[in-house]
């Protein structure tokens, strides 16, 4: 029973929507303002991003899984996930400046225009994360979606240079660049031993 309601999609919505909920009740009670708000929708989104991402370097280094296969079936869900917390940390950036020419005054800013750049390369990424697109996109849509790695380094560089502070960003970041390291130096490994 419990594992077939899991496994609904609606479900699996629920519990990505889940950290947004907890968030916005504060805010929609007057709790906190918008900048309270900018930190945590940042950090969600690079998890569900970072999450998205951790699972063909899984797959690759420890071979099919339940849990793993599973989780896969759902890693557009992820993607899409972090892209609507992104839109999050977004809106509330536009709302805690309050006016255009202070987003202009500061765009340039290193920690800023990285941020920008990540949220216009992570557009079409969720944009394509369906089936239609799938097909019509067919071998472009993988070339796509690798997109997701330069708007990986964008988001680390804007956590790094929004907060100057390195630990929270590398505590998240890490393990991603350690599983992908892993992957590539394995199979080149094996490469090297079939030769």
């Amino acid at each position: 029973m419990l594992r077939n309601i899991l496994n609904k999609k609606p479900t699996f919505w629920a519990l990505l929507c889940l950290p947004a909920a907890v968030m916005m009740r504060p805010y929609f009670f007057g709790d906190v303002i918008a900048m309270d708000m900018l930190h945590p929708t940042g950090e969600w989104s690079a998890r569900f991003m970072i999450a998205a991402m951790l699972l063909s370097p899984l797959l690759a280094l420890i071979g099919p899984r339940p849990w793993l296969s599973w989780l896969i079936q759902r890693r557009r869900a992820l993607g899409v996930a972090a892209f609507g917390y992104a839109s999050l940390h977004l809106i509330f950036y536009i709302i805690d400046m309050g006016n255009l020419d202070d987003m202009i005054a500061e765009f340039l800013a290193l920690g800023i225009w990285t941020g920008w750049a990540a949220m216009l390369l992570f557009v079409p990424l969720a944009v394509t994360s369906n089936d239609a697109s799938m097909r019509a996109l067919r071998a472009g849509w993988k070339r796509l979606q690798r997109l997701v790695y330069p708007t990986a380094v964008l988001v680390l560089v804007h956590w790094i240079f929004i907060h100057n502070n390195l630990g929270p960003a590398l505590l998240h970041f890490i393990p991603l660049v350690l599983l992908i390291a892993a992957r590539y130096f394995f199979a080149n490994r094996t490469i090297f031993k079939g030769a």
